[in-house]
């Protein structure tokens, strides 16, 4: 009894009349589907669009909506009479976002790092989770299993490094900028900056801020440049030394040392461009400071850390470096 109520309203289900999806056409006029108003307006009631819609003749259909597992809509079909064919309309599918992406990036990298994240995740619906201090630090970590997915070193031998020990991505090692140094005083000082880091002999700078030169590569340039310019020696006792380069512009930000060897982006972020003034150091008086970035071997999002690394290689991204200071390789070294 039960099989045979099924098989019947099986067999009714199977000879229930489907209406026409097209209304006659004249001959060679292609066929158009209607859209009833309900459909086109669904923000008014329906009792609103029966009264005031025009009478009209509107062919009726079945649109069947189809959802994905996650309750996602993927597809609209239309169900036609008789043996036509279904016809399909394809929504648009949303990108997928890429995951959460870590990232160890050099401290002079700070400022220009929000914008480039901020952009990337406005673009792609990624998350960015980034994290600065000094290179050599980094470096250190990574070694001792940091599970980063990306590291922006400020020294591009610090990649290579990680390369030749296994733990980078082959071959994906890339210049993605040369940083700069300026020397750096807040507006109330009275040191005449013009004359150069000979200006640092002057009595009133007591404390000169610069970058640890054992693991920051700016410390290193910083030191380089106060030593071919023959300062060096008489300037080394006053010399107070950041964790990083970011450490340093806030000492001398602050108040606590009187001058600062800093990052030339830091010196132009918004924070420093309001409170103090600089001077750009000769580059014949440092080693160019080739700043590296690369993948991870560890990562856990190799695919998330790949799709970050080509932004970077963006004209977008391009652009926010060089307003920052930084120069281009593909322009040419500094």
């Amino acid at each position: 009894m039960r099989f045979s109520s099924m098989l019947t309203i099986l067999l009714a289900g199977l000879l229930w009349p489907v209406p026409s999806l097209r209304s006659p056409q004249p001959a060679g006029q292609a066929p158009s589907a209607v859209i009833p108003n309900e459909v086109r307006n669904p923000s008014v009631p329906n009792a609103k669009n029966e009264k005031d819609a025009p009478a009209r003749s509107v062919p009726r259909f079945t649109v069947n909506v189809h959802r994905k597992r996650n309750d996602d809509f993927c597809f609209l079909t239309t169900c036609p009479a008789g043996a036509e064919p279904r016809l399909t309309f394809p929504t648009q599918i949303a990108q997928k976002p890429c995951g959460t992406i870590t990232v160890a990036a050099a401290a002079d990298l700070t400022d220009v790092m929000n914008e480039i994240v901020a952009n990337f995740q406005k673009s792609t619906g990624c998350t960015v989770r980034v994290s600065t201090g000094s290179s050599g630090n980094f470096l250190s970590q990574i070694e001792n299993g940091a599970p980063f997915d990306v590291f922006f070193s400020a020294d591009i031998e610090y990649p290579r490094k990680l390369e030749a020990e296994g733990l980078a991505a082959l071959g994906s090692t890339y210049l993605y900028a040369v940083g700069k140094i300026v020397l750096w005083v807040r507006n109330d000082s009275h040191v005449d900056i013009s004359k150069g880091l000979e200006a640092l002999r002057d009595p009133s700078i007591q404390k000169i801020a610069i970058a640890n030169p054992q693991h920051a590569p700016y410390g290193r340039a910083a030191q380089q440049a106060l030593q071919n310019a023959r300062v060096y020696d008489a300037l080394k006792n006053r010399l107070v030394l950041g964790e990083n380069i970011s450490q340093a512009a806030q000492f001398a930000e602050s108040g606590n040392a009187e001058a600062g060897i800093v990052a030339l982006s830091l010196a132009l972020s918004p924070e420093l461009k309001e409170k103090g003034r600089f001077w750009r150091i000769p580059e014949n008086l440092y080693a160019p400071i080739e700043q590296g970035v690369v993948l991870v071997r560890a990562s856990q999002n190799q695919q998330g850390a790949q799709k970050f690394l080509d932004y970077i290689k963006t004209p977008e991204t391009a652009a926010l470096l060089e307003r920052y200071g930084f120069a281009l390789p593909a322009k040419g070294k500094p």
